[in-house]
């Protein structure tokens, strides 16, 4: 495509409702090879779907094995969808401009959603499924906050409650996302916290103790398994939550085919998963197919880097081993981030499929520094006008620089990205950067190696 044309190319490529998605895509049937089981905490024998039954409703578990390519999307998901959905895709002219780079920079944007981040995706549908096998009642960790106020949102159409535990560090930092949550009727504990076994043991240790995710996630499945009538609710690493996310990427490919472009890069922030398995898992279809071959490149924080520093095994996917054990990149499931970290991209471990993607080299990973990342959403709020949250600034940082190489070498490089999200609620994190009071952190490999210490042992 020519300079001109390129050019006269739309800022802003939209679809209408009609377009919304009729399917999820499971991208597991695609691979080559299958993600290894969960595993019984105690016997390290699989487990079949009924042992998932005590926190998640069939419907859930049915679609965490499922071996169809694509789910349908039930109608009644369809129309809250249609509340934001489907969501802009952006060219990033005035950062390209600013970048005085030839190559052109996709985002789309997920911020538009009631709950400001991609995580309404997952969280309407998991509220839809417990609501219709009449659960009442949901729990939830959450970190940044993200999830909780997407959970609470949810629940708020179907008239379910809901209780959060909100890691410590972010419940301090970010108080107007506990307050968005209670607007939608959450309660909302900071984490630990003294109303379960599991956060008083923490408290018990440490009573400053900053939290993490994995310790929100033991309080919350500890206070569903309590009561016959709750279930629980988890925001990304498992299957069906990142299947509920591929709106993201179906869309995108609509968007981009009005375009005439392919991408030549896809790269996306990675915590748990679930943002950068909704925008690539369509593509990578496509690329499988062999109709496009983009690079797809995973980025991380350097504070938590679990794909790029951690081990693959099986772990628990809380700190105090109540989840089934699943294959995943892991920090050790008792790994505290340390508070200086910012964003939200924070849990031990990474989704079990995204790590069995990573070790079938179906994509690349790298972890980018915190302020590198602070100031790569910096020069993105200032050229485009949206102030991103914290996680999608690791995957701004590395566009940028993928632009900047494309001015070096003049390639036309088409490169994709998710804004999973704005970063309203974060500005204490902008304002910490700009009084240079983040530093950055790389997360020490002996603190990884004392961690695995107590990572179960299972025979392969």
């Amino acid at each position: 495509m020519s300079a001109t044309a390129r050019d006269d190319a739309a800022t802003k490529i939209l679809l209408d409702e009609s377009e919304i998605p009729t399917h999820w895509y499971n991208v597991i049937p695609d691979l080559p090879a299958p993600p290894p089981p969960p595993l019984h905490p105690g016997t390290h024998e699989p487990i079949g779907p009924e042992a998932l039954a005590p926190l998640f409703p069939m419907a859930l578990i049915l679609q965490e094995v499922s071996s169809d390519s694509y789910i349908e999307i039930p109608q009644e998901v369809r129309d809250v969808y249609a509340l934001w959905r489907p969501s802009p895709l952006y060219r990033a002219k005035r950062l390209e401009e600013h970048l005085d780079t030839p190559a052109k920079i996709y985002f789309k944007y997920e911020g538009v959603s009631p709950a400001g981040s991609h995580k309404p995706n997952t969280a309407v549908p998991q509220a839809f499924y417990n609501a219709a096998a009449g659960v009442k009642r949901l729990t939830t960790e959450t970190g940044a906050g993200q999830w909780g106020s997407a959970l609470a949102f949810a629940c708020a159409q179907y008239g379910i409650d809901l209780e959060v535990w909100q890691v410590a560090a972010s419940f301090l930092q970010k108080p107007y996302r506990a307050s968005m949550m209670r607007t939608w009727g959450a309660t909302v504990h900071s984490s630990p916290s003294d109303l379960t076994e599991a956060g008083r043991a923490i408290l018990a240790q440490n009573p400053d103790s900053p939290g993490s995710l994995g310790i929100a996630i033991s309080e919350a499945v500890e206070a569903a398994m309590a009561d016959e009538e709750t279930k629980y609710a988890l925001g990304s690493v498992l299957n069906h939550v990142l299947l509920h996310q591929t709106v993201i990427g179906e869309e995108a490919l609509l968007q981009l085919a009005k375009t005439g472009d392919t991408p030549d890069l896809i790269v996306g922030c990675t915590g748990g998963g679930s943002n950068f398995a909704g925008l690539f898992f369509p593509f990578l279809r496509e690329k499988l197919a062999g109709k496009m071959d983009p690079q797809i490149l995973a980025v991380e924080p350097e504070a938590c880097p679990s794909l790029t520093k951690g081990e693959y095994r099986y772990d628990f996917g809380d700190v105090a081993g109540m989840t089934p054990l699943m294959k995943m990149h892991t920090l050790g499931h008792d790994f505290v981030p340390d508070p200086i970290h910012a964003g939200g991209l924070r849990y031990h471990g990474m989704s079990p499929l995204i790590s069995h993607m990573y070790e079938l080299d179906l994509f690349e990973a790298e972890a980018i520094n915190q302020t590198a990342s602070f100031a790569a959403g910096v020069t993105f709020a200032r050229t485009q006008g949206i102030v991103p949250a914290p996680e999608p600034t690791v995957a701004i940082a590395a566009a940028i620089r993928e632009a900047e190489a494309c001015r070096e070498t003049g390639e036309e490089k088409v490169i994709l990205t998710a804004l999973c999200g704005h970063g309203h609620f974060d500005m204490a994190a902008y304002d910490a950067y700009f009084a240079g009071e983040l530093t950055d952190y790389a997360y020490p490999t002996d603190k990884i190696a004392d961690a695995m210490s107590r990572v179960p042992v299972v025979d392969a």
